[in-house]
């Protein structure tokens, strides 16, 4: 089991799992490929010039080295990259980095409000992108960088989303049988209200036809 399967909560399951893309892990890795770069040119100029003595053993020893230093790097970032767990669940999104010393962030579905997705021309080629998640205050609050099949993640995520929203409406409790009806709200109340309504539309911060339709729904309240 993995561990990001251990953080699911009772009722909880995975609808969706993915990780960045294999292009940002060699990304990540190119100390690695600098490290393979420097093998490979020792090797070529043992071939070419055909050193011999101390040379040779110091070019010999330098291809050997890079070698074994770019596998090494090439297997952390790789064993990184499969660590990686980011999740949609029926509740949530789920964000779980590292390899002994793990990270999980999560956010719960209820209070995203939308979601930012930024591709270049090689993400929509190789199906990556930049998914930022916001808050109701429109505050990035994770990135997913690079991640794979962005746009099904985010398609997703605001399915479960919705899903949620329509489930937790419906489980609303009703009003008790012989309850009263909520009073209509007094003269005294509504005048407020529309003093309210003015200074907004006076500050600009409703339209003209907001500001008619609210003042309209005050009235008939009366």
């Amino acid at each position: 089991m993995r561990y990001a399967d251990t953080l699911l909560a009772d009722g909880e399951h995975i609808v969706v799992r993915s990780r960045q893309h294999p292009l940002a892990m060699v990304l990540d890795a190119r100390w690695a490929l600098v490290a393979w770069g420097i093998a490979l040119l020792g090797l070529l100029l043992a071939y070419l010039f055909k050193p011999s003595g101390s040379v040779l053993d110091i070019i010999s020893w330098i291809t050997l080295i890079a070698f074994v230093a770019g596998l090494v790097l090439f297997f952390v970032y790789a064993w990184r990259w499969t660590a990686q767990d980011y999740l949609i669940t029926n509740r949530r999104i789920l964000k779980v980095d590292g390899v002994l010393n793990k990270r999980a962030a999560d956010s719960s579905l209820e209070k995203i409000n939308d979601a930012v997705l930024d591709q270049n021309l090689l993400g929509r080629v190789f199906d990556y992108g930049d998914l930022d998640i916001l808050t109701a205050a429109d505050t990035a609050i994770d990135r997913y960088r690079m991640l794979a099949h962005a746009p099904a993640f985010k398609r997703e995520m605001l399915n479960q989303k919705h899903a949620l929203e329509e489930d937790l409406a419906g489980n609303l409790p009703s009003p008790p049988l012989g309850a009263a009806p909520p009073a209509a709200p007094s003269a005294a109340t509504t005048a407020t209200r529309l003093e309210e309504l003015n200074a907004l539309r006076d500050q600009g911060l409703i339209t003209p036809a907001e500001y008619e339709a609210k003042r309209a729904e005050l009235l008939q309240r009366l």
